[in-house]
């Protein structure tokens, strides 16, 4: 029996939405594309999309399932929602910054967008560990120094952090 995915983003872009899937599904390792299901006549006078140009794109990121949606230039993406990409080493957060970063923009913290405006966060496992020391003190220079930070540095946490 097929486990369901009961809860899935879904992203709306204006045409890009088979470009992004393509984009994503090979910066992550076990991904890929699910499904792509395409404009009709049917709606067109809403739509206004030329039938045969691709309506949603349906893909995995490390089986997590996601939905891209051509839906027009009427909503654009904000840091209000953001994907987070959970790392072990630093060269995981190297990778996945350098990529995603590509095109888009690096932010603060550990936050970045994508040449689509997407926004994420490349975070290494060990940060929410440093955050929550009973030394409140250890906590709070760790977090200084992620307030300095662009892409989060591991070894500088953990100085931080041993202080």
């Amino acid at each position: 029996m097929q486990h369901i995915q009961r809860i899935t983003p879904c992203l709306w872009f204006d045409d890009q939405a088979e470009e992004a899937a393509r984009y994503y599904t090979a910066i992550f390792e076990n991904s890929r594309i699910t499904s792509i299901s395409r404009y009709g006549e049917v709606g067109r006078e809403i739509h206004g999309k030329q039938p045969g140009t691709v309506l949603i794109v349906a893909f995995e990121l490390e089986g997590q399932s996601f939905t891209a949606l051509n839906g027009g230039p009427q909503f654009k993406f904000s840091e209000a929602i953001s994907l987070q990409v959970m790392c072990e080493t630093q060269d995981e957060v190297d990778y996945y910054w350098q990529k995603l970063s590509a095109g888009g923009s690096e932010g603060e913290c550990g936050w970045l967008k994508d040449k689509y405006g997407l926004s994420w966060q490349v975070v290494p496992t060990v940060v929410p560990e440093l955050l929550t020391a009973c030394d409140p003190a250890k906590s709070e220079r760790v977090m200084a120094e992620i307030f300095q930070m662009k892409k989060i540095d591991i070894a500088k946490l953990k100085r931080a952090y041993a202080e």
